[in-house]
């Protein structure tokens, strides 16, 4: 084989490990579970704010993902935002008390709902709604509550 024929081998299995590649971090990055769906039912939660939470993220009991963001809505009664989640039926388990946060991965990271189990004998059930919620911590709110405390008055005698 010529020396230009082996570089083109080279090349076009450069570019296609190149395009394998792209394609994984492309089906990680966009939470793709495949063509396989899990059995899953449906609770919902009332949340105040949600940050930047998004269809799909997922939602974690002790860091350990149990299941996705179904949809999320405004509520016509209280306009707050009406999140549901499709937690996944090995789960099926959660206690009624459980409780949702909403939280960050990270300092920067995307935002999932945290479920705390409670420790009560009545399970959730299809279509349940999660009765203590808490909204996400937005920094850009924390950053304008430590920059109003601190910016008083400097000049003291």
């Amino acid at each position: 084989m010529s020396r230009q024929k082996i570089v083109e081998v080279w090349v076009g299995a450069f570019v296609l490990m190149s395009l394998i590649a792209l394609s994984v971090i492309a089906f990680k990055v966009s939470n793709y579970q495949g063509l396989q769906e899990r059995a899953t039912y449906e609770i919902s939660g009332l949340f105040s704010n949600i940050g930047g939470l998004k269809v799909r993220a997922p939602v974690k009991i002790s860091g350990v993902v149990v299941g996705r963001i179904k949809s999320i809505e405004v509520d016509a009664k209280t306009y707050q935002a009406l999140v549901k989640m499709d937690i996944y039926q090995d789960f099926n388990q959660l206690s009624s008390d459980t409780s949702g946060v909403i939280l960050t991965s990270g300092l920067l990271g995307d935002q999932y709902v945290g479920l705390e189990p409670g420790g009560s004998d009545e399970l959730l059930k299809n279509g349940d709604r999660l009765e203590l919620t808490q909204p996400a911590l937005v920094l850009e709110e924390l950053i304008g509550q430590f920059l109003t405390k601190f910016s008083g008055d400097t000049s003291k005698p």
